[in-house]
């Protein structure tokens, strides 16, 4: 089991090389491919690249009443007030939610006998040179990669989310 050292770890060495071009799509899925490159830590000049895909549903505007039923399980009675408030006053609070699937039935891993900096070299230009936009090189922490994918997914929700808002608006959906 991880513990929040693990975690500040491996965000603390977890760098994106190469970011998708684009952006998750305001009205429908957006699917990227990733490359993550970990040293291993019992060998010398070996890496693992793990590669895969990642889904991310249409992001969805969440009204105060959508807000209520999803997140009331377990809390007591000032929350449930508030959420009642908050349902009075629809126009008080929205929220942005971004779904994301991780498919592991898309992984591949292999691991290379080379120095980091090679393998991490010749894949992004692979992916600079590539027509996909939506392809992205991270660097992370072996045995704690798939906080690596995460920290990419919130990256990404952090440079869409102004411009999905921004559409929404243009449409006069909020």
């Amino acid at each position: 089991m991880m513990e929040e050292h693990d975690f500040k770890y491996a965000l603390e060495n977890t760098r994106v090389v190469v970011q998708p071009r684009g952006a998750i799509e305001t009205f429908g899925s957006t699917s990227f491919k990733f490359l993550l490159v970990s040293e291993l830590m019992d060998e010398v000049n070996a890496v693992r690249v793990r590669g895969g895909r990642i889904e991310a549903e249409r992001p969805r505007i969440m009204s105060a009443l959508h807000f209520k039923k999803l997140l009331l399980e377990g809390f007591g009675e000032s929350a449930r007030e508030y959420a009642d408030w908050l349902e009075e006053h629809p126009d008080a609070v929205r929220f942005l939610r971004y779904g994301f699937e991780f498919r592991k039935t898309d992984m591949e891993q292999s691991i290379l006998h080379e120095p980091l900096e090679s393998v991490l070299g010749r894949l992004e230009e692979q992916l600079n040179s590539s027509s996909e936009s939506m392809s992205a090189l991270i660097v992370g922490v072996d045995e704690s990669w798939e906080v690596g994918l995460l920290k990419l997914t919130m990256d990404l929700i952090q440079r869409s989310a102004d411009g999905n808002v921004g559409e929404w608006k243009r449409r006069g959906l909020i």
